[in-house]
């Protein structure tokens, strides 16, 4: 398993080497393709969700991780699915919270020779090879984002989703940013951004802070439940697509 893991990403780094032949972009391409497809049949009847983004390093005996847990099964008392990357640390947390909650559960793993493995509060979830391809879907199926302390890859995923919202490709679904003194010093650089104009001031308004997560989800309730008049979607599966 570790090898085969080890071979997607040296595949991977290959790719981003530079021009490769023709047939090996091609074939690229279509694996890509296939991730797609794949993680879209897997996540079409997960209904509408919250994903909270989170550093994979939070052991159960910290703040941030409880946090993430109390977040998760709030959230899914407000009727959404938790989708998070699927793996260890604030994402197990909040998967945890919504699982144990009797809330629904979802997760993009990401895989990786370390550090990440699906996590066992998971209802369903997809294995997928490429980062790019998670992040689309991390962002396709949800109406708000919970960012937790993180790491480089949290940044990269709020980033993300702010610039998707920025440039009018998703609606201006909520943005929460939970822990004001953990993310001081970020939140005083976009604000620095703001009064150097290279982003809007408007652009401030995208963003919440807080520590209170009974804020939190009255936010989410007001910007992502009430605003767009959001009424959770029931697909039936169908069989002669192997659905369920």
């Amino acid at each position: 398993m570790e090898s085969k893991k080890n071979q997607r990403l040296v595949k991977q780094e290959r790719f981003l080497e530079g021009p490769l032949s023709r047939f090996k972009e091609f074939w690229f391409s279509i694996k890509v393709q296939f991730s797609f497809i794949k993680a879209f049949r897997k996540m079409h009847f997960v209904g509408p969700c919250v994903t909270v983004f989170g550093s994979a390093r939070f052991t159960p005996d910290t703040v941030h991780y409880q946090n993430a847990e109390k977040i998760g099964a709030a959230v899914s008392h407000l009727g959404f699915t938790v989708m998070t990357g699927g793996g260890p640390g604030i994402m197990e947390a909040a998967n945890k919270g919504a699982y144990e909650a009797g809330g629904y559960s979802v997760g993009c793993n990401i895989i990786l020779p370390f550090e990440q493995q699906p996590n066992p509060y998971l209802h369903r979830w997809i294995n997928i090879p490429y980062f790019f391809v998670r992040k689309v879907i991390l962002m396709k199926y949800s109406y708000a984002f919970v960012v937790m302390p993180g790491g480089i890859g949290t940044l990269d995923e709020l980033f993300e989703a702010l610039t998707l919202i920025q440039t009018h490709v998703i609606e201006d679904f909520p943005i929460v940013i939970f822990d004001t003194e953990y993310h001081k010093e970020l939140c005083q650089h976009i604000a620095l951004m703001a009064e150097n104009e290279s982003i809007g001031k408007a652009d401030m308004k995208l963003l919440f802070v807080t520590d209170s997560i009974e804020e939190l989800i009255q936010h989410i309730d007001t910007y992502a439940v009430k605003k767009f008049g959001l009424v959770p979607k029931k697909f039936k599966p169908r069989w002669w697509l192997d659905e369920h």
